[in-house]
């Protein structure tokens, strides 16, 4: 759309739009964001309005708008919950691995290899990094790093 058919349809409509979304959300700052949402995609669009569905596209989409933020608001303040109610066991399931994972390198990796899973997983060094450290090729340390995690996977995937 053209901006001069934006701007007209702003003007026209703008009033009854906000009134619809604040109607909705009870919220003006998103009702402003809710429209503006529209326009700006009406801006970047390829949206063709007809003169006699100007009002009823436009108000559907800011009833539209409405409900999909209510919705998206909705979801997160579940997974919120969600994460809150989870938080404590998983620090604990978390820790009781991570302490797995040390007690499982410790018994079946080289101390090479325990250097370098440590290295790259704990102080986050590069492959170059670790090879020039150990003097060997970065194929080597991907090698050594391929066997750490094969076994752990193993280890957790019984």
């Amino acid at each position: 759309m053209v901006k001069n058919e934006i701007q007209r349809l702003f003007k026209q409509y703008y009033a009854k739009m906000y009134r619809v979304a604040c109607t909705i959300l009870y919220d003006e700052q998103e009702s402003e964001d809710v429209i503006s949402d529209i326009f700006e995609g009406l801006l970047h669009g390829r949206t063709v309005l007809m003169p006699a569905a100007e009002e009823s596209y436009l108000l559907t989409s800011v009833r539209n708008q409405c409900l999909k933020r209510m919705r998206h608001e909705e979801v997160k303040r579940r997974m919120e919950e969600l994460e809150a109610a989870e938080e404590p066991s998983d620090a604990d399931y978390e820790d009781e691995r991570l302490t797995d994972i040390d007690e499982l390198v410790a018994r079946h990796l080289s101390e090479q290899e325990q250097r370098i899973f440590r290295d790259r997983f704990t102080c986050g060094c590069s492959y170059e990094e670790i090879a020039s450290a150990e003097g060997i090729s970065r194929v080597a340390v991907w090698k050594h790093l391929s066997h750490a995690l094969t076994l752990i996977r193993n280890h957790f995937n019984k």
